[in-house]
């Protein structure tokens, strides 16, 4: 479907990627394994905030998670979380349009990173656009246990997520 792109993990519960989420979006990113990532969807309905239009909430959720993304090419057991982010929405969101999310990386300097991301229209216009400032997870926050045990792994596309 998308060739030259490399499938990253999803996760049970996430709000973003969460597979097993009841309320979440369950999107499944890819990389091209060169500094960028992407994902591709349609918002439904039930995520809007005004008629046809995508609740900007849900709109930051997706862009910090794009951006976050971008750190783990290379090392998809990499976490950070936001210190900052900026976002600059630029026009409205449709539900029920397939969009393109990307998130890159700008500059590493290891336990601190910075990344832009954005939501694309089908015709490559920008509704919403983001800087974020990641610093890496504390080692305290990370589980003892096997990450993929936990349900952190790459699932087939027509797979759901069961451990």
């Amino acid at each position: 479907m998308h060739d030259g792109l490399n499938p990253q993990p999803n996760s049970l519960h996430c709000f973003v990627c969460g597979l097993e989420s009841p309320v979440g979006l369950k999107l499944r990113f890819m990389d091209d394994g060169a500094g960028e990532v992407r994902a591709f969807y349609t918002v439904p309905e039930a995520y809007q905030g005004y008629p046809g239009v995508v609740h900007g909430g849900v709109i930051a959720a997706m862009l910090d998670e794009a951006a976050g993304r971008a750190l783990m090419i290379g090392d998809r057991d990499r976490f950070m979380f936001t210190g900052k982010m900026e976002i600059r929405y630029r026009q409205p969101t449709p539900v029920g349009v397939e969009l393109t999310l990307t998130g890159r990386l700008i500059r590493d300097r290891g336990r601190a990173a910075q990344a832009r991301s954005a939501l694309h229209l089908p015709d490559g216009s920008v509704t919403a656009e983001a800087e974020v400032m990641l610093i890496a997870l504390p080692d305290e926050y990370m589980p003892d246990a096997d990450l993929a045990e936990l349900g952190w792994r790459v699932y087939p596309p027509d797979e759901a997520a069961s451990p």
